[in-house]
């Protein structure tokens, strides 16, 4: 094959590649650590995680005396990490009966748990208006079942209407909550101002995700606060809390962005801004102490306090001219690379001139690819490549999926490194697998029933 050869240190939209090795996470060598838990293997960074939540949330509070952090589970639901953010500080945000479970297993209080999602079943529903947990509602039907379980407690419930609304900036998520420009909110918070029992203490929506306008959560907060002055003023409803979900966007690569993450995604303090002022603003004449400010970061949070690390085992000439690379980690492990670029990084310098290069996985499946163009120098069976930030719903979307999930480590701020999740094995894959009797034989010994 003759192909010319390109020096590639600039790409098509002009800024450098990253070509420095990443060969330890908090100075603990990848190489050492590959030795003793194998490849694939995810790595979580302790201080990254603890030095993420103390930044956003300090962000936020140069901005409003109150603010919380409700560590959303859904993003990434192991427990380690769960724990460490618990011991920071941060409330639980679960959106799931296994989710609220988990949290009160981790020692989470009842009123340190925030409930979203659109499906709450009733025998959790029970269990979270005896604890003290902030439902947030999402339709009618769980109004009314609300209702109907704080009557047959005998209390008062308290609860918050998510809401949905058209911010102009951002695409409206319109399936969650009751909307605002229609009048759904209205209605739903006249409902709970005739009820006996139930009480509408705070106000919830959530945006989007991965967002990189900050206005967008400025006009957010703007919209919720003129919601709560109307509802504050029509009768004696007092709003102690104000919850602006998620969305603050970690800096991994978005497909279909053409700028690099360091280019396109604003700074943390940008978003405080945001959020402060329009804060300020609607709360200007507001008598009394403000709302608490709950925010459910996740992805910024944990992103980039994960990596994965994965080995070469194959390598190949495509039919157009690039090279393709196999590895030992496909997107059975990492599902966001169906729409985000993560940027990846070797573990030890390579020489040779970088070419366009295809990442694949070890699947069978021609949609398992881990990077559709990346430029590498040539590689080589072993060699070792980190994708980070791959900590936001990896662990969670994640499939046991022809091949079997490594182990999750954290590497500790001493130095050292523990097992938080174990890689699975053929005795937990078939854990729940079940023979019936009349399907217990070796192969070969089965025989045809007589007719």
């Amino acid at each position: 094959m003759i192909r010319p050869l390109r020096q590639g240190a600039i790409n098509t939209f002009a800024h450098r590649r990253n070509e420095v090795p990443c060969s330890d996470i908090d100075g603990v060598p990848i190489d050492g650590l590959v030795a003793r838990h194998g490849s694939p293997l995810f790595i979580t960074s302790e201080n990254r995680l603890r030095h993420n939540v103390r930044t956003i949330r300090r962000a936020l509070e140069r901005h409003h005396p109150a603010v919380v952090h409700a560590w959303s589970y859904k993003t990434n639901i192991t427990a380690a990490i769960c724990r460490i953010l618990h011991q920071e500080g941060s409330w639980a945000e679960v959106v799931s009966r296994s989710e609220y479970e988990k949290a009160r297993l981790l020692g989470v209080p009842g009123n340190r748990i925030v409930f979203n999602g659109p499906y709450k079943p009733r025998a959790i529903l029970e269990r979270a208006i005896a604890e003290g947990a902030l439902i947030h509602l999402d339709h009618l039907d769980e109004l009314n079942l609300i209702e109907a379980i704080a009557r047959e407690q005998n209390r008062v419930a308290p609860v918050a209407l998510r809401l949905n609304f058209n911010t102009g900036i951002t695409e409206p998520w319109s399936r969650f909550g009751f909307n605002l420009e229609n009048g759904q909110a209205t209605e739903a918070a006249v409902r709970i101002r005739l009820s006996p029992h139930m009480n509408l203490n705070g106000l919830h929506s959530h945006i989007g995700t991965f967002i990189l306008d900050p206005r967008a959560f400025g006009e957010q907060v703007r919209l919720m606060t003129d919601f709560m002055r109307e509802l504050e003023q029509e009768d004696n409803t007092r709003i102690a809390y104000l919850d602006i979900g998620g969305g603050f966007p970690s800096r991994n690569g978005l497909q279909g962005v053409q700028s690099p993450p360091e280019q396109a995604v604003p700074e943390l303090d940008e978003f405080a801004e945001a959020v402060g002022k329009a804060l300020k603003k609607g709360l200007s004449d507001r008598p009394g102490p403000p709302p608490v400010l709950i925010f459910e970061s996740g992805r910024a949070v944990v992103d980039d306090a994960q990596s994965l690390v994965t080995t070469v085992v194959g390598t190949k000439r495509l039919v157009d001219g690039r090279r393709g690379i196999i590895l030992d980690a496909g997107i059975n492990l990492m599902l966001t690379a169906l729409w985000y670029n993560h940027p990846v990084r070797l573990v030890h310098p390579k020489g040779g001139i970088p070419e366009e290069t295809v990442l694949y996985g070890p699947l069978c499946m021609n949609i398992d690819s881990m990077r559709q163009l990346v430029s590498l120098p040539p590689l080589e069976l072993g060699d070792r490549l980190v994708f980070s930030p791959v900590g936001a719903y990896n662990n969670t979307q994640w499939l046991q999926f022809i091949e079997l999930r490594p182990p999750i480590i954290l590497v500790t701020p001493q130095g050292g490194d523990e097992v938080i999740r174990q890689g699975e094995t053929l005795t937990s894959l078939c854990e729940h697998e079940r023979m019936p009797p009349h399907l217990d034989t070796s192969p070969g010994e089965w025989q045809p029933p007589v007719r």
